[in-house]
C-alpha cells in the first residue's frame, strides 16, 4: 500500500499504482476499465490524468493487474499465518480460496468486466499469467514447499477449480453465496478423489500427489 503520507505529486509510479489500484473497481463497474475510471479515480486524489496513464502503460489489462494485487494482499491480511498454521491443509486451500472471494464482493460488477477483458485472444497470455500467480500466491500462502513437478501440477489443478469457482460466484444469488460454497467443496473432493486413484494406479515412490489427502 502507499504511504498516505506521501503527497500525490511526489509518489513514485509504483506507489501511484498502490495508491489507484484499490479504487479503481468502483469506477469500473459504471465505465469499465477504462481511461474515464481511471480519470475519475485520479481526480479523487488530486492526481494529474496523464500522470496516472503513466501508471498503466498497457490500459485495462495492467489497471486489472493491479487491482488483483490488492486482492491477494486482502486474502492473505484475512487469513494470516497463524491462521492457516491451524488448519488441515484442504481447509487452508478452501479458506484462501474463499477469503480472495469475500474481497471481490463489493466489486463483482467490475470483476465481471475484468474477466470480459481478459477473455479477449490478445490478452491471453495475460489471463493465464494472473491466474497462475494467484494459484502460486494461494499455494505459497498455505505453505506448500513442493519444488518438483507436484509444484507445477498444484498450481494447474487450483486454476482451474479456482476459475471454475469463480464463475459459480458471480452469478450466484444464493444467501451467503451458499451455492457456491457448495460448489467449491465439490471440486476439492473431485480432486482429492481424482488423486487418491491416481495413486493407486500409476505409483511414484518418493513422490507425493498434488493435493493433500482428506485427513492432511
Amino acid at each position: 500500500m502507499s504511504d498516505p503520507a506521501i503527497p500525490p505529486a511526489e509518489m513514485t509510479l509504483d506507489e501511484l499504482r498502490a495508491a489507484l489500484a484499490p479504487l479503481l473497481p468502483a469506477e469500473a463497474a459504471f465505465d469499465g476499465w477504462s481511461p474515464v475510471a481511471l480519470a475519475r479515480v485520479a481526480a479523487a486524489l488530486g492526481i494529474p490524468a496523464d500522470r496516472a496513464a503513466l501508471v498503466f502503460p498497457k490500459g485495462a489489462v495492467d489497471m486489472i493487474d493491479a487491482w488483483f494485487e490488492t486482492v491477494d494482499a486482502a486474502m492473505i491480511a484475512a487469513v494470516p499465518a497463524p491462521a492457516v498454521a491451524a488448519l488441515k491443509f484442504r481447509d487452508r486451500i478452501r479458506g484462501l480460496i474463499w477469503a480472495r472471494l469475500e474481497a471481490m464482493a463489493a466489486d463483482r460488477e467490475a470483476l465481471g468486466r475484468a474477466l470480459a477483458i481478459l477473455a479477449q485472444p490478445q490478452n491471453a497470455f495475460r489471463a493465464a499469467r494472473l491466474a497462475w500467480r494467484a494459484a502460486d500466491r494461494i499455494w505459497r500462502h498455505a505453505g506448500d514447499q513442493a519444488t518438483d513437478f507436484n509444484h507445477y501440477t498444484k498450481r494447474a489443478t487450483l486454476v482451474a477449480v479456482y476459475s471454475a469457482t469463480l464463475l459459480a460466484w458471480l452469478g450466484d444469488e444464493s444467501e451467503g453465496f451458499a451455492e457456491t460454497a457448495g460448489f467449491l467443496d465439490r471440486r476439492i473432493d473431485d480432486v482429492m478423489r481424482f488423486e487418491k486413484a491416481k495413486a493407486r494406479l500409476i505409483p511414484a515412490p518418493g513422490s507425493a500427489a498434488p493435493w493433500p489427502s482428506r485427513s492432511a
